[in-house]
Parts: structure tokens; sequence; C-alpha cells
């Protein structure tokens, strides 16, 4: 599963080939990023890297847009689903340290 999770979030796809894969051009690409609903990382020369969860949030972004939802608020649910998801991260690690201790909640 660690595997899995770290293909999915490395930062190693080119902006054009991101385009390529989401049909959006670079610019609505980089207004995003604006935007502040995606987060490439930059190499050592400047270029933009996104990982395959950046494309699959460009891809949803692209589809809510279409339906007419603003950006502010794809970015709002994009923080909610955020804070969902490390809540339930952490309460996997403390399920796991729990385990390995032998912890049990009363």
């Amino acid at each position: 599963m660690e595997r899995e999770a770290s293909y999915k979030t490395r930062k190693v796809i080119s902006i054009g080939t991101v385009s390529e894969l989401t049909g959006l051009s670079e610019r609505q690409i980089r207004y995003y990023e604006e935007r502040k609903l995606v987060f490439p990382e930059r190499s050592k020369r400047g270029s933009r890297k996104y990982s395959f969860l950046d494309v699959e949030t460009l891809i949803d972004i692209a589809n809510k847009r279409e339906e007419g939802v603003r950006t502010e608020e794809i970015r709002s649910e994009l923080k909610r689903k955020k804070k969902k998801d490390d809540q339930a991260l952490s309460k996997m690690i403390q399920g796991q340290l729990n385990a390995q201790f032998g912890i049990r909640k009363k």
C-alpha cells in the first residue's frame, strides 16, 4: 500500500503531459494553480511537476467548472476533503500505535 501512495503522490509529470491527460490547456492548469487549487512542485530548472493525484484533481476541477461551480467553492471543498483525509490518516496511525503498544480505548 505504501508503494501505491508514493506512486500517486510523486510529482514527476510535466505540464504538457498533464495537459494531454486532462484535456486542459497549459494556461488553464496554471490558472488553477494561481487560484490555489493545485500545488505543483518546481524542478531545478523551474518546470512544474505534477502527480497522478494532481491529474485526478484537475479532472475533477474541470468537471465542476463545466457544471458552473466557482473556483472559490471548489477550493473550499478541496480544503474540507483534505482536512477529512488528514483526520482519517491521523486516526489510522493512532489505531496502529495503540495496537502496537497494546493500548485499548475504554
